[in-house]
């Protein structure tokens, strides 16, 4: 039987303070639990309502509905809950297509910024530190498992670019066309904050790009950065 606790523990994973703490993090839901396993993620702990038995190969503990319902970042808990190490931090390759984030807030952004990436082949995004964390339930939700095989690293931004080698392309309204010039087979695309957009230190250390707007309504509202991330990763994934 689980004890309280463990319950308390998991309980206090969803504030990045004790994720951080133990290097432990939530995962909701069977399809996510399911992929998860069997990535190179470690599994701590699965628990489980009962009645629900997709995962009884795994020998998950059985809990009461009260408890999931307490220990689930969720409105609706769906009876599959499990815990897993985060993953060991790699180093940053110089090589390349990678994506930056510059202060992005909203976890489900996060989350579908790391999807987008997995299925467009991007191993490495590199966050500012002011980015929300990468195992923020929300997030985690969002990001569909595919957190296991992008590697997401939080650091000084304007630092990094300073420094590295590889050709910048932050994204602005006023930047050039993304089909009006190739984007290189190595680079990095940088990405901002939901309203603020890229400091303008930023904005400054590269090419500026921009998605253009076909539509002849000026009212419309722009894209988000998730969206913008399929429109551009698309392209730049396009055979030339």
């Amino acid at each position: 039987m689980i004890t309280k606790s463990k319950l308390k523990l998991i309980k206090s994973l969803s504030r990045k303070k004790y994720r951080e703490e133990h290097q432990l993090f939530v995962v909701e839901g069977y399809k996510s639990i399911r992929e998860l396993v069997h990535s190179e993620l470690i599994v701590e702990d699965i628990l489980i309502t009962s009645g629900n038995h997709r995962l009884d190969d795994l020998d998950p503990e059985i809990i009461s509905a009260k408890d999931m319902n307490a220990v689930s970042n969720l409105k609706t808990a769906p009876g599959y809950l499990a815990v897993f190490k985060m993953k060991p931090k790699n180093a940053i390759p110089q090589t390349g297509k990678i994506i930056a984030l510059d202060d992005v807030k909203d976890p489900g952004n996060l989350g579908t910024i790391i999807r987008l990436a997995d299925w467009f082949g991007i191993v490495h995004i590199i966050c500012s530190e002011e980015t929300v964390d990468v195992y923020n339930s929300k997030c985690v939700q969002a990001s569909m498992a595919s957190l296991a095989r992008v590697q997401v690293h939080y650091l000084d931004l304007a630092s990094y670019i300073q420094h590295t080698r590889l050709q910048v392309y932050p994204t602005a309204m006023n930047g050039t066309s993304i089909y009006e010039n190739a984007l290189p087979q190595e680079g990095i695309i940088i990405l901002g904050n939901e309203s603020q957009g890229i400091r303008k230190d930023l904005l400054d250390r590269g090419t500026n790009i921009s998605i253009p707007q076909y539509g002849t309504n000026k009212n419309t509202e722009s894209l988000n950065v998730a969206m913008a991330t399929s429109v551009i990763l698309a392209e730049w994934m396009r055979p030339k």
